[in-house]
């Protein structure tokens, strides 16, 4: 339909297709509710008033939202595609997504971004893309793929192409890079994606002046304070492991309302499922005082704003019909979710069915040699670097613990604090691996092995026996890569993710339910209660950019020092 028929039913002169009557409508721009009727011609609002409709439906008793939108999240973390996982979430409300592709991209590079973008086409979602600036992540680990600025050049022009992603090499950024700061102009039109954890005064003052717009990564409400002061955006995240809408609200006040945003970076559909998406976020925040109406915008326009999407995000005319229907604003369950003015979900479930797409250039991408793996730790020292968890948080600890050693071989059975945790190369069978050890997660007569493990999605392994750890990391090629989990020489249960080893080609009922099960029998081999979501904490335990301590493939690597250090307390790498 062209815009002067739009127009002229704007005016009234014409019927419009849809009219949504006696709703409470919440405006985002005002933060208030009016009663009225929402008139809706070829997925745009045409306007809020006395119209004339094709269709009518009586919302009578009813709060109409604009769809949510997630301001932040990597859709490779809840091991599904980006079909299944518009099945999952746009029931709960989230008509759009602002999609950080750089797990795809570390494993497969060109070819995983050009996968997520056709597969976002693909899906009933709005999936606008941020383009990954960090592959790798680091240059202590082997990845699958490097991205230069001139690897990522042609993704400016793309329509759905929103920003550069979360530029995690923030000492790359405050120390002038000329292959990081080519990144950052390619894309200074458009959004730039910060992560910055614990960034502040004149290093801050260097970030933001490069062009870096946006953070999620803060972790105190004085910290949130300094970012909106230095003109930044601050997500808010609600993620399977990482949580602090409660911690960081404290920080958020009337003056910064349009500055903050909500999402969920990394939440496996079995939470979804459980307690929800973004709505999850919003309920949060109202629960914790905030006006329902505020904490809409922060889900809505604020992030519209923030990446520049002027047709979404607001009920006004000219906007995209993405609606949601819920009867109790204290506490939002929705109802029903319109999608360009269709109605594609009620009551939680999906009206729509999908078909993902496989590729076959994301299939089969475990390439493995161990021929030189040992899991064997043989150690002249008895006090060591120990990887310390920290409850609800990526964040580790760097510890020093005496070890207690046999013939100088440390032994899990006589040290029972303590795992090793391996990672293993996988991508060009380059036979690299690192060690280390960690204190808190409680696992006992087994292991864990992954290829989710964040950035460069190797191999890790956590576990109490080499030949258990051996026959996980060994599954991961027989399966394609996912999750398995080995006690006493058996395999007890298995995820395959078959996509890039993320993802599955199977719906969320399907992963949720093997998670759902390898969650049970990995809590009943000990796993600590402390650890909200034992596969996330375990994948972050390899991330090079996150504080303190953790293990790439390269070895045992200080994030402060930004170096690979020996397991032996005072021994030269």
């Amino acid at each position: 339909m062209d815009k002067k028929k739009l127009i002229k039913i704007a005016r009234g002169d014409l019927k419009a297709d849809l009219l949504l009557k006696n709703a409470q409508i919440i405006n985002v721009f005002t933060h208030t509710i009016e009663k009225g009727n929402i008139a809706i011609a070829d997925g745009i609002i045409v306007g809020i008033g006395d119209y004339q409709a094709k269709d009518e439906v009586d919302l009578t008793g009813y709060f109409i939202a604009p769809g949510f939108i997630d301001g932040h999240v990597h859709i490779e973390s809840s091991m599904l595609t980006p079909e299944n996982y518009a099945k999952l979430t746009l029931p709960r409300g989230t008509t759009s997504v602002i999609a950080d592709c750089h797990e795809i991209a570390n494993v497969l590079g060109r070819k995983g971004i050009d996968f997520m973008l056709e597969a976002s086409k693909n899906s009933l979602q709005d999936v606008f893309m941020m383009i990954p600036s960090c592959v790798p992540s680091s240059q202590y680990e082997d990845n699958g793929a490097t991205l230069l600025a001139e690897d990522i050049q042609s993704y400016v022009g793309n329509t759905n192409v929103k920003g550069l992603g979360e530029m995690m090499d923030y000492i790359g950024v405050v120390n002038a890079e000329e292959e990081v700061l080519k990144k950052i102009e390619l894309f200074s039109e458009k959004t730039i994606d910060g992560h910055a954890p614990g960034l502040t005064g004149k290093a801050l003052n260097a970030y933001c002046l490069a062009g870096v717009e946006t953070d999620h990564e803060c972790v105190s409400p004085k910290e949130l304070i300094e970012k909106v002061k230095a003109g930044m955006y601050v997500h808010l995240r609600e993620g399977s492991q990482t949580k602090n809408v409660i911690d960081l609200l404290p920080g958020v006040s009337s003056a910064m309302y349009s500055r903050i945003l909500l999402c969920s970076d990394d939440l496996h559909p079995s939470d979804i499922l459980k307690i929800g998406h973004i709505d999850h976020n919003i309920n949060l925040a109202i629960e914790q005082g905030l006006d329902p109406c505020v904490a809409i915008s922060m889900a809505t326009i604020n992030i519209a704003n923030c990446y520049h999407l002027k047709n979404i995000g607001a009920i006004a005319p000219g906007y995209q019909a993405d609606l949601l229907c819920f009867k109790d604003l204290d506490h939002i369950r929705v109802d029903k979710v319109y999608k360009k003015g269709t109605l594609l979900a009620e009551d939680y479930q999906p009206l729509f069915s999908v078909e993902p797409l496989k590729h076959k250039d994301v299939l089969n991408t475990v390439h493995l040699d161990t021929s030189s793996l040992d899991l064997t730790l043989d150690l002249k020292h008895d006090k060591v670097n120990v990887i310390g968890l920290v409850k609800n948080n990526i964040l580790t600890n760097q510890l020093i613990e005496n070890v207690h050693l046999t013939d100088g071989l440390f032994e899990c059975k006589n040290n029972p604090d303590l795992l090793k945790l391996a990672v293993v190369e996988r991508h060009h069978q380059t036979g690299r691996f690192g060690l280390g050890l960690v204190k808190g997660y409680g696992l006992k007569n087994g292991a864990i092995a992954m290829t989710i493990a964040h950035d460069s999605h190797n191999i890790i392994c956590l576990g109490d026996s080499d030949e258990d750890m051996m026959k996980a990391i060994m599954s991961m090629k027989d399966i394609g890569g996912g999750i398995t989990l080995v006690s006493q020489g058996k395999i007890i249960e298995s995820l395959p993710l078959e996509v890039a080893g993320l993802m599955s080609l199977e719906d969320a009922t399907y992963v949720s339910q093997q998670l759902d099960k390898l969650e049970e029998k990995v809590m009943d081999m000990g796993v600590s209660k402390d650890i909200e979501d034992p596969f996330l904490q375990l994948a972050f335990l390899s991330l090079a950019v996150i504080p303190h301590l953790k293990v790439t493939n390269r070895g045992l690597f200080d994030v402060d020092a930004c170096q690979v250090i020996s397991l032996e307390v005072g021994e030269n790498r």
